[in-house]
């Protein structure tokens, strides 16, 4: 049942270093930013169709195959055809009343609403649904090993999604809402870990109809097809 809000082994963990985490269920939140108004595409980047799912249910297949059972979905416009769409995945809603606002304040509105046994959370927009599991079970395994600040990189180019200790929780709270989470990885740049990935996917964007074409052909091997229902358009 989805909840909505509003506003290793032990012999593996002796082998890690003395700083090392133990990943426990909730121990790791995904956090999926789809509160956006999907303008620049002319349809709802959520709900468009990504091989035989939609765009935000193959981002939670693969951050659960990744090894992250608890997500987060923020949601803005068409709030109430996400969470049709979403009713049997058990994940948690909250809202973002400001359709205007920036990602910076979704952002905070999840942070709000985690459990206290979160310890870390992994933070994507919507609109990366081709990030393999692998990218996910990477850098978990980065923080478990005792990294606090993880960027994924393909041929040194950083992209989606990273992760963030909740040791930055307050910084989490008050990001400026002009550069987002560049404030705080810049603030800290002695501590982020720059982890290359086997996947170029991780810094491909889908902001307009050309971008989701070329995305779903180089995934499926066919274009996408044109927005035909209401959960689309």
């Amino acid at each position: 049942m989805t909840e909505e809000l509003n506003s290793s082994e032990g012999s593996a963990s002796r082998s890690l270093p003395a700083d090392s985490r133990l990943l426990t269920p909730n121990s790791v939140t995904a956090i999926i930013l789809a509160a956006g108004r999907s303008e620049r595409m002319g349809a709802f980047k959520p709900l468009l169709s990504f091989g035989r799912k939609t765009v935000i249910e193959t981002c939670i297949e693969h951050i659960r195959a990744g090894g992250i059972e608890n997500v987060v979905v923020v949601l803005g416009p068409r709030a109430e055809d996400v969470k049709e769409q979403l009713k049997n995945s058990g994940v948690t809603f909250v809202i973002n009343p400001d359709a205007a606002s920036e990602m910076s304040a979704s952002i905070a509105c999840a942070v709000r609403h985690l459990s206290l046994e979160t310890k870390a959370v992994v933070i994507t927009p919507a609109d990366h649904p081709a990030v393999p599991s692998e990218v996910i079970a990477t850098i978990v395994n980065e923080w478990q090993r005792g990294a606090r600040l993880i960027v994924p990189t393909w041929n040194e180019r950083g992209g989606h999604p990273v992760l963030i200790d909740l040791s930055f929780r307050d910084e989490l709270l008050s990001l400026d809402p002009r550069r987002g989470l560049k404030v705080l990885f810049d603030a800290h740049r002695d501590e982020v870990r720059r982890v290359p990935v086997d996947s170029n996917f991780i810094a491909r964007d889908m902001d307009t109809w050309d971008d989701y074409r070329a995305l779903h052909e180089e995934v499926f091997g066919v274009p996408p097809p044109k927005p035909m229902f209401r959960g689309q358009k």
